[in-house]
């Protein structure tokens, strides 16, 4: 009888004992403390409660396939540190792999056993159990939860099985909420990320866009010679986004209230370029039923940007050279001298030095345009901006197509590392075509692919015949110190097969058969009729 009433009593103990632990559990959860202190906590409980010692909980090594003790009561950080296992290594690798409970009731006997996180000499003499148990969220096993056990005691086995698997459900539960309120803290991030990018945009000096050195070095050139009368010559590479500087400097003079005309000198016939510069009086020639003036007196006392000058014929270049001289213009048919006050922008992506030394560019025209020369750099130079390019240029696209396509930090990271050979207005327009064309509302990295493959894709570079070059190394070499931009392609530079292969990847398109040949639509034009047959 007495033996039954110390029975019942131990019980009523270990139930009590049992009912305290879980109790001081909740507490703990419910004061939202960081996953390890929780963790920490749950198997100090159970070695000062019922007497389970030396827990630990492994979870997935985030440096590399196996699994490590993630956290533990009663370990080393030596033997936290030894507490690795490849898949299905011994009982803990098992016990994951095979998503079961395994029972070690002597250590000493059972030769599966590793002992690798602590060694025999620092646990109790005579048997000791290992009891592990799996930790599964979402019905796969992520874990274990595993401790050593005194195997002669007074407690019931099965009383501690039980214990430790309403813990090990204890802890896949705040797995699970530190999984969801990590994917949310990241989304969180990822959105005010975007959203101090966006903010960035906003505060973008004269709309352009972009933090780099490169770029705050031409922006800075802009800044300190706006104020100045003198003529600029912005130099780069195509679609580096010259009109935006050109607008910038604009903007940044005393004249930024007065007109800013934007001329691109690639796109005017021949037969008007004196007319849509200069103006023409009434009658001047068929058609001519009304004087109009030209761009320059409509840019008077603000600034003019002449787009792809070396484009400019080289009867006009003269006419030109005696306006930004003398301050006037004569319209075409006239004879009266209008006198105006504009500042002059210029731009090329050609090489205007080596146009003059090959006699297609006047060299006292070149010199007047020269004064102030600004090199933009490519986006080759400027990687750190492609990001916010990226954002700027998805929410443009977005907006005009009524469309709600997002992009991952990783896609973003992506399109940072290509090389965007046509630089800003290429970027442009792949974000506009991944829009239009994308069936997904948020886009990774895999879905970028399969249209970089094509888009990134540049026409090989081409051969100037060796009779292009006839100047002496010197003279070649102080003209391209003059401000080289690119090399000067010959009128029989592409053959016929080549503009025509151009023209059918573009669609029929001109301009953008051009843009492959690294040409503008005024020099593909040219050599497309002067390669057409005779009729």
């Amino acid at each position: 009888m007495d033996g039954l009433v110390r029975k019942v009593a131990s019980s009523t103990h270990w139930r009590t004992q049992e009912m305290f632990l879980i109790q001081e559990v909740m507490n703990l959860i419910g004061k939202g403390l960081r996953l390890d202190q929780v963790a920490r906590e749950m198997l100090h409980l159970l070695s000062e409660i019922v007497g389970l010692n030396r827990g630990r909980i492994v979870l997935k090594d985030p440096d590399g396939e196996g699994h490590r003790i993630a956290y533990s009561y009663g370990l080393t950080r030596e033997e936290v540190a030894r507490g690795r296992y490849a898949p299905g290594e011994g009982i803990t690798g098992r016990v994951i792999q095979d998503g079961h409970l395994i029972i070690v009731q002597d250590i000493d006997k059972d030769p599966t056993f590793l002992g690798r996180a602590v060694a025999r000499a620092q646990l109790p003499r005579g048997a000791v159990s290992f009891l592990a148990l799996p930790i599964r969220v979402d019905h796969r096993t992520v874990g274990a939860i595993a401790c050593h056990r005194i195997r002669h005691r007074e407690r019931a086995l099965s009383d501690d099985l039980t214990i430790l698997r309403i813990i090990a459900t204890m802890v896949s539960q705040l797995l699970t909420l530190n999984e969801r309120v990590e994917q949310k803290t990241r989304a969180l991030e990822e959105h005010n990320d975007m959203l101090a990018r966006e903010l960035r945009i906003k505060r973008a000096r004269y709309g352009i866009i972009g933090t780099s050195p490169a770029l705050l070095r031409a922006l800075a050139q802009v800044e300190k010679v706006a104020g100045a009368t003198a003529s600029v010559l912005l130099l780069g590479e195509s679609g580096t986004g010259k009109e935006l500087f050109a607008r910038a400097l604009h903007l940044a003079s005393p004249r930024r209230d007065r007109p800013f005309i934007k001329v691109n000198c690639a796109a005017i016939p021949d037969s008007l370029f004196e007319s849509e510069l200069f103006g023409h009086e009434r009658g001047a020639f068929t058609g001519a039923v009304d004087a109009r003036a030209g761009w320059f007196e409509q840019a008077s006392g603000g600034t003019i940007f002449l787009d792809e000058i070396g484009e400019m014929p080289a009867i006009l270049q003269t006419k030109l050279l005696r306006t930004l001289q003398e301050g006037t213009v004569v319209r075409l048919g006239g004879t009266r001298e209008i006198r105006i006050d504009m500042r002059l922008v210029a731009a090329t992506n050609r090489d205007l030095a080596t146009e003059v030394a090959h006699g297609r560019f006047r060299e006292d025209l070149f010199y007047r345009l020269n004064v102030v020369p600004i090199t933009l750099p490519s986006l080759a130079e400027r990687p750190s901006d492609i990001p916010d390019l990226v954002l700027h240029f998805l929410t443009q696209a977005n907006q005009s197509n009524q469309r709600n396509v997002n992009l991952t930090q990783g896609a973003v990271a992506h399109l940072a590392r290509q090389s965007w050979p046509g630089n800003i207005r290429q970027l442009a327009n792949f974000i506009e075509r991944l829009v239009l064309l994308a069936s997904e509302g948020v886009l990774d990295v895999e879905d970028l692919r399969p249209m970089l493959e094509g888009a990134l894709v540049t026409a090989p570079p081409l051969r100037a015949p060796a009779s292009a070059s006839y100047l002496s190394p010197e003279r070649e070499a102080a003209l391209r110190a003059m401000g080289t931009v690119r090399p000067y392609l010959p009128a029989d530079s592409h053959g016929h097969e080549q503009l025509r292969m151009a023209l059918a990847q573009a669609g029929g398109n001109k301009t953008r058969a051009a843009q492959r040949l690294g040409l503008t639509e005024r020099q593909f034009s040219y050599r497309w009729r002067k390669l057409q047959p005779a009729p």
